[in-house]
């Protein structure tokens, strides 16, 4: 059975042509064409998800894993607006999301007809191509022109588009075979090294006496990982990683707060680099945009096919390259110095704040930031794992991570609302474990994540319960007001129930004992995915923090 509707046919036959083999749908009955179509096509996987915010998030998760565009599909009305979050996400993940959308037809909009809201171009401002389509069979070719344009922008450029679809009434009609259609549109990636490096770009490498490569979020990528493996070897390179950089060395700077606190102007001045590249997406540490943005580079290049981010307010190029492309080419241009002291001096201060951070974690109390030793000494290698916001990544950002696990992370938009979805997408297109490592105002905010009966049983989840919102008491403002409160969102919820109701394994620790205990057989093999829940002291949180930046 197949969809009358031509536009659903269309819509269809195209996400076929052009290998749009994941599609995830929310239940209702203005986009029944299309939930008709997908459903009967054997080789594209179709999931159904009732919660559509849940939905998108699901589905980024799993294009942020495959690079290939997973489509979303939702009824008209507010549905729509719930993919909105995903959508934001994406577009400054630069993740490929297909959105498409029933509608009700023009005339029904503004009038008083139920479920209708005016969804063309409703997200105009986070996403890379709107096609608005329209249900005419004389207007095909304009339609088809559209659909292709929405897929070819959602590939090649890895974002978010749109395509709205509206369609009359009858919505339920079936015949017993699509229509074909010609797409002229070639989806092409061409990988080819094209790059040329004009002379004022080796110039300035080579001039520069300090240079400091800064990694944002990144994709896992062993290319890349022997490119600076090879620049390391440059006495005056310097490289700076976050945990979701997912590149490893033992002379990269991989706990840039950690190196940097508390250093003076003298020493900033030393740090200040006389060329900065930066690469991957959004940084996390604060501690770093605000010294690169007071102490700025005399030349700071950007590396990214697509994005442009002038982060310190000191850009002065944009090299619209892949970054293993980029230093491929450059690596045969450039001199290796090997007589600087930049990288030595501070390879070394990062030993001597490695030491004060083992000897303070040693003998610090149970805490949140007690907990990640345990937790991070314990993931499985070669598991993925995916990190809510808020305090959550910041504190894995203080610690070694195991150079063999992948480490993901919702950096776009920084947003607490689908990191457990995301999770769980994720993990459906992995064959490794993933271990989602999530704080309590995330896990419940998303909740609704759990209802998916697609979760793997190596599904994992280590859950810590401070009681609300500690980022707030960590975070200088919120504790001078008399408002603390209601920044911290204070709860007494415990996940024990939501795990039963969602059929998942649970059990919980509330000391370094239980805690030792518990992750001892948590990744044991199981029937049904595991939630741990480790509850931490709130009122010791925020003060055992602060008291490990003044030991540093």
């Amino acid at each position: 059975m197949y969809p009358e509707k031509q536009l659903a046919q269309l819509v269809i036959k195209a996400c076929q042509f052009y290998d749009v083999d994941k599609v995830v749908i929310s239940p209702g009955s203005r986009n029944a064409p299309l939930t008709i179509g997908f459903s009967n096509v054997g080789e594209i996987e179709v999931y159904s998800i009732v919660d559509e915010r849940c939905a998108a998030f699901f589905a980024l998760g799993m294009a942020q894993q495959t690079h290939k565009p997973v489509a979303i599909i939702c009824t008209s009305g507010s549905a729509l607006l719930n993919y909105y979050p995903a959508i934001a996400e994406a577009f400054y993940s630069r993740i490929p999301l297909l959105v498409i959308s029933a509608d009700r037809p023009k005339h029904l909009i503004d009038i008083g007809d139920g479920q209708t809201i005016r969804q063309e171009n409703v997200f105009k401002n986070h996403i890379l191509y709107s096609a608005n389509l329209i249900e005419d069979e004389s207007k095909l070719e304009y339609n088809k022109a559209e659909v292709e344009k929405a897929i070819f922008t959602c590939v090649s450029e890895s974002g978010p588009t749109h395509i709205n679809v509206p369609f009359n009434e009858p919505i339920y009609n079936t015949i017993e075979a699509l229509s074909d259609f010609e797409f002229n549109t070639k989806l092409k990636n061409p990988d080819e090294n094209h790059i040329k490096l004009d002379t004022e770009i080796v110039d300035v490498w080579n001039a520069a006496e300090k240079k400091l490569i800064l990694i944002g979020v990144n994709f896992p990528d062993e290319k890349l990982q022997e490119l600076l493996n090879y620049f390391i070897e440059d006495a005056s390179i310097l490289v700076f990683t976050e945990t979701t950089s997912n590149i490893n060395h033992p002379r990269f700077i991989n706990s840039i707060d950690q190196l940097i606190t508390k250093l003076g102007v003298e020493e900033f001045t030393d740090l200040q680099p006389d060329l900065l590249i930066t690469l991957g997406g959004m940084v996390i540490s604060k501690r770093i945009k605000q010294f690169l943005r007071k102490y700025q580079p005399k030349h700071h290049w950007h590396i990214d096919k697509f994005v442009k981010m002038d982060t310190y307010f000191c850009l002065t190029k944009h090299i619209k390259e892949k970054p293993v492309d980029f230093f491929e080419v450059i690596k045969t241009k450039v001199i290796i110095n090997k007589f600087s002291n930049y990288q030595k001096r501070w390879v070394q201060e990062k030993m001597q704040r490695q030491i004060a951070h083992q000897n303070f974690t040693v003998e610090t109390e149970y805490s949140d930031f007690r907990v990640f030793k345990n937790i991070l000494e314990t993931l499985p290698d070669f598991s993925q794992v995916q990190v809510s916001n808020s305090a959550v990544i910041r504190y894995m950002q203080l610690y070694d991570v195991n150079p063999t696990l992948k480490v993901f992370c919702n950096r776009g938009t920084s947003g607490i609302d689908g990191s457990t979805s995301t999770a769980i997408g994720a993990s459906v297109v992995e064959n490794n474990n993933t271990v989602l490592v999530t704080g309590d105002l995330s896990f419940f905010y998303d909740s609704n994540a759990l209802w998916n009966n697609y979760i793997p049983s190596n599904f994992r989840i280590i859950l810590i319960n401070n009681s609300g919102g500690g980022i707030f008491k960590i975070i200088p403002g919120p504790q001078s007001t008399n408002a603390l409160r209601y920044f911290e969102t204070p709860h007494s919820l415990t996940a024990e129930h939501l795990a039963k109701m969602y059929n998942l394994e649970y059990s919980n620790a509330s000391s370094l004992n239980g805690v030792e205990s518990e992750l001892n057989s948590f990744y044991e093999k199981s029937e049904k995915p595991k939630v741990l829940e480790i509850f931490t002291p709130s009122d010791k949180n925020d003060t055992i923090l602060k008291s490990y930046f003044k030991n540093l």
